[in-house]
Formats: structure tokens, C-alpha cells, sequence
């Protein structure tokens, strides 16, 4: 079990940015891929970006490629997601997650741990 907390959301105006973070406090995730979804009204839940354990494979949706960045801390046992550039069709909740899978996981099914969700909303 991974108990897996968000925060960073918010209102941005397009062009903005914001950090989100993502914090494991029931245990380590330093063995586990970590990726970034975000879901829209009226959408699925749809990849963003994922990072192996060590931080040296990164993997982004083509929409939010030079945009984003996922970047972790095994230290503080936290995945960041820095969103610079934002347009208002990034504006969803976007969640945290945590795959005991391989790397080059881009579906929501292959995530067993799953944050609340924040909101981010980015105005035009």
C-alpha cells in the first residue's frame, strides 16, 4: 500500500507555471516508477509523464513535451511535476501515481497507487 499525497495546484494564468508534488508517506517509492495523469471534464484520464526509480528515464505525452518536466527525490521520497507554458487545455486534475510495473508504463491501468488529485486551472 502507497498513500500517496499531492499538492501545488492552483490558478495560473496561460503562460504560467506551477510545480506540483507528490509525497509517499507510508513508505519508500525510491524502487518504484512514478508518473503524472491528468483528467479533464468530460475526459478520460490520460498520461502526462512517467520517470523510472532513478530519475535517468523520463517519458512525457507529446501535448506537454518541452513544456514539463517530472523530476523526483528519493531522498524526500517526492515526484515533482514543473509545468511552465501553460495553456488553458492543460487545465484538469492532475494525479500521482505509482506502478510496482516496468518502465514505459503510459496507461492508468498499469498504476496501482494513485494520488487524491489537484486541480490546476490555467486561464487564458
Amino acid at each position: 500500500q502507497v498513500h500517496l499525497v499531492e499538492s501545488g495546484g492552483g490558478l495560473v494564468e496561460a503562460g504560467g507555471s506551477l510545480r506540483l508534488s507528490c509525497t509517499a508517506v507510508d513508505r519508500p517509492i525510491d524502487n518504484n516508477v512514478m508518473g503524472w495523469f491528468r483528467q479533464a471534464p468530460g475526459k478520460e484520464r490520460e498520461f502526462v509523464a512517467h520517470i523510472n526509480w532513478s530519475g535517468a528515464v523520463t517519458n512525457y505525452a507529446d501535448s506537454v513535451k518541452g513544456r514539463f518536466t517530472i523530476s523526483r527525490d528519493n531522498a524526500k521520497n517526492t515526484g515533482y511535476l514543473q509545468m511552465t507554458s501553460l495553456k488553458p487545455e492543460d487545465t484538469a486534475v492532475y494525479y500521482c501515481a505509482v506502478s510496482e510495473g516496468a518502465v514505459g508504463l503510459t496507461s492508468r491501468f498499469e498504476y496501482e497507487y494513485w494520488g487524491q488529485g489537484t486541480q490546476v486551472t490555467v486561464s487564458s
